[in-house]
């Protein structure tokens, strides 16, 4: 059974190719500056969230996904709450995502986050399935987003 582990600042080289397969499998521009800064401070403690890994049942070397779980505050949630931000696994079908996303999920709890939030693309029937089976449910609202900038000084 392929092993879950933290992830450490020394995992970076290791995950960069992960993130561009993510990124390539859901049509995100792979950035990679960009992805390294927001990975760094996550990999060298959990001030910001936490970085999940699974390694390789055949090679505990190699890393065959990741998971990165942020930190957010509200007032809803009446505090923590965990955002899962990506989740990617080479081999999809075994069991390996469910290991990571749990592992992750009860990590999240022992942090102190009190719900869990994800985004998943409105067409994947496929995915949606899989985390109802977490128990994440559907909710009504909408994610919006605004890129925000410093105004001129």
């Amino acid at each position: 059974m392929p092993a879950v582990r933290r992830a450490e600042p020394s995992d970076l080289p290791s995950l960069l190719p992960l993130t561009r397969e993510f990124c390539e499998t859901d049509h995100h521009d792979h950035d990679e500056p960009r992805i390294v800064r927001a990975l760094a401070p996550l990999l060298r403690d959990d001030t910001h969230g936490q970085v999940w890994v699974v390694t390789s049942s055949a090679d505990a070397s190699v890393l065959a996904g990741y998971a990165v779980v942020t930190w957010g505050w509200s007032l809803e949630s009446g505090g923590r709450e965990a955002l899962l931000d990506e989740i990617y696994v080479r081999d999809r079908g075994n069991g390996v995502g469910e290991a990571l996303l749990r592992h992750a999920m009860r990590a999240a709890a022992a942090a102190g986050a009190s719900a869990m939030f994800l985004e998943t693309e409105a067409h994947n029937a496929r995915v949606r399935k899989f985390y109802a089976r977490l128990g994440f449910t559907e909710e009504s609202s909408v994610w919006m987003s605004g890129t925000l900038t410093l105004p001129p000084s």
